[in-house]
């Protein structure tokens, strides 16, 4: 399966390409000011729920708004922004693209051009020079200098320039009118991230209490979580774990990360076979984004699907000689 390479570079943005209008320098601007205003808040809003539900705890219909937008919105970044629209790992018809494309914009990570452009520069780059993410690249010896470059890797990045050109790095996405409008609606999206637990709690509870806790809990809190779980994939995912396959980087699978990253742990795996809709590439290696990917497949509604062939896996693997000696054994 191809590595992702670096594209021309390009040093300015037109306006326009082939009709469809890209992010100027004060769209960029709103969208990055938004990321800083939806990185802060939730924090603050963690330490607010915690503060409001102290000694009573959160209600059933709170848990339900928590974990309902967690995965809706945590799908929408791994499927949607990662394995569909970055990667290419399955094709889908578009309403169902244009579903991912909201659900992940609902995270609140960055408008899906924007994103997509970021993590594909990434993979050009990973952990070096280029690298938009690395905790490796300018990280200094020692204890202090590993945990500044997770803290970079993890949250530091989001404050430095970015310097990813969208139409360098995400021109099928600028192509695509369905997909660019939904990017230039990221910031109505961000409000609706915001408001619709709020609106739920209400009305499922038919109070102001209601609503204001589906704010804390299925707003602030869920997206405090998920911003963190998808950091940690940049951060955590690059120092801590195991290297089971060949890869250019310092990618590694982390099983924790795993399970609370639908399946975006599996670092190691997705960063040598990058294409691949399956990240845990072994039968022990749960994947919850992968069987949503699977099941849209059974049903009409995923198509092309690509995954490395054992035999592609069997040469990638790091200790080969481990496999064949159980197979003598066995």
């Amino acid at each position: 399966m191809a590595q992702l390479t670096a594209p021309p570079s390009v040093l300015d943005e037109t306006p326009t390409l082939r009709g469809i209008t890209i992010a100027g320098p004060r769209a960029l601007f709103w969208q990055r000011f938004a990321m800083l205003f939806a990185t802060i808040l939730p924090l603050l809003g963690l330490g607010l729920a915690m503060w409001a539900t102290w000694g009573w705890g959160m209600s059933g219909v709170d848990l339900g708004l928590f974990l309902g937008f967690y995965v809706v919105t945590g799908l929408g970044i791994t499927v949607g922004f990662h394995r569909l629209f970055t990667h290419q790992s399955f094709k889908a018809p578009t309403p169902v693209r244009v579903a991912f494309a909201i659900a992940g914009s609902l995270a609140i990570q960055g408008a899906i051009i924007d994103w997509v452009a970021t993590h594909r520069r990434h993979h050009a780059y990973s952990d070096q020079y280029g690298d938009p993410h690395s905790p490796h690249v300018d990280a200094a010896g020692g204890t202090v200098g590993m945990l500044k470059g997770l803290w970079y890797a993890h949250l530091g990045w989001l404050f430095s320039p970015d310097g990813t050109v969208q139409k360098a790095w995400a021109p099928d996405l600028l192509k695509d009118p369905a997909i660019a409008r939904v990017s230039r609606w990221f910031p109505q999206i961000v409000a609706a991230s915001f408001l619709a637990p709020a609106v739920l709690g209400g009305l499922l509870t038919m109070s102001f209490t209601g609503a204001l806790t589906g704010f804390l809990w299925g707003g602030l809190v869920r997206i405090f979580l998920l911003h963190h779980v998808t950091w940690s994939i940049n951060s955590i995912c690059h120092v801590f774990g195991t290297r089971p396959f060949e890869s250019h980087d310092e990618a590694r699978n982390n099983p924790v990360m795993a399970i609370i990253g639908f399946g975006e742990g599996w670092h190691n795996a997705h960063h040598s076979f990058p294409a691949s809709a399956r990240h845990g590439l072994r039968w022990w290696e749960f994947d919850s984004s992968w069987i949503v990917i699977r099941t849209l497949s059974l049903v009409g509604l995923a198509r092309d699907i690509k995954l490395p062939s054992a035999t592609q896996m069997a040469r990638r693997t790091r200790d080969r000689a481990r496999p064949r000696a159980a197979a003598r054994v066995g």
